[in-house]
């Protein structure tokens, strides 16, 4: 019998790991993962009121906090936010990845403002002192911003220690990129940088690497006041949702282990068009 070549062995693989056996198995509901939101904060009401639509409670109660300074604990969580974009995105995590912990770090806060230095210690906070595994950032912070250069490299470390701490952040691209480049989201790898795209379904994303951004998700959110407004802010959460109903079903993968089964499920996804 002649011994399979790579070729085949890698086809057999690909074969193995499709959508259906991933993403559709009905133990990958997010539970046990902790996504943190850096964004305008969340709704609880309205989540509440999301999830009796979908015929189910909340699965866990949301926490978090409201980052006001770079330094110190936050304010506590109070159920609110400052404004209502956050809310949109976690409903989009919420519907695709129902039994996720969902922690919510207010960068804005009463001011409606974020500074850099106030995402970094969020961004930390949530890595350090809520332990989450996946940290959406559906914001971006414009080139000049970053100015002077240390600034930017200070960004680019808060997302390496991430990385070597197995949390996976999922940032969104510039809805205008590449003419203007958008941080952190360029800083991919080691974080995942999502771009918009209208898809059939809400599972469906694509491995598409333009301009530092790799992959594209749906667009569209489900609540709020503009979330039939095609944009990345709302691709990232979606494919914030897929990959915790990945690390459900296995916990302690890290994250060059679920980009990579990001990408071979895309591949699977271009290959049945």
């Amino acid at each position: 019998m002649e011994p399979e070549t790579p070729s085949d062995v890698f086809t057999e693989i690909f074969r193995l790991l499709t959508p259906e056996r991933l993403l559709q198995d009905p133990r990958a509901t997010g539970r046990g993962v902790r996504v943190a939101i850096l964004d305008t904060g969340i709704e609880q009401s309205v989540i509440e009121r999301r999830c009796q639509e979908r015929g189910r409670a909340l699965a866990s109660p949301i926490q978090g906090g409201i980052f006001v300074s770079a330094q110190g604990p936050p304010r506590p969580y109070e159920g609110k936010a400052s404004a209502p974009h956050g809310t949109t995105v976690a409903d989009i995590v919420l519907t695709l990845a129902p039994e996720v912990e969902l922690w919510s770090a207010d960068v804005f806060g009463p001011r409606g403002i974020c500074d850099v230095e106030t995402l970094l210690h969020a961004l930390r906070w949530a890595v350090e002192n809520w332990q989450c595994k996946i940290l959406n950032l559906s914001l971006g912070i414009p080139e000049p911003r970053l100015q002077p250069m240390p600034r930017r490299w200070q960004v680019l470390q808060a997302i390496e220690d991430a990385y070597a701490r197995d949390v996976l952040v999922v940032a969104a691209a510039h809805n205008e990129h590449p003419l203007t480049r958008s941080y952190p989201a360029v800083f991919a790898p080691p974080l995942l940088s999502v771009d918009k795209r209208l898809f059939g379904e809400a599972l469906r994303f694509a491995y598409a690497p333009r301009h530092q951004v790799e992959f594209q998700a749906h667009a569209r959110g489900y609540v709020g006041p503009f979330r039939d407004e095609a944009a990345t802010s709302w691709a990232a959460p979606h494919l914030t949702g897929i990959a915790a109903r990945i690390l459900s079903l296995r916990p302690d993968m890290k994250p060059f282990e679920l980009k990579t089964i990001l990408y071979w499920l895309s591949r699977h996804y271009e290959a049945a068009r």
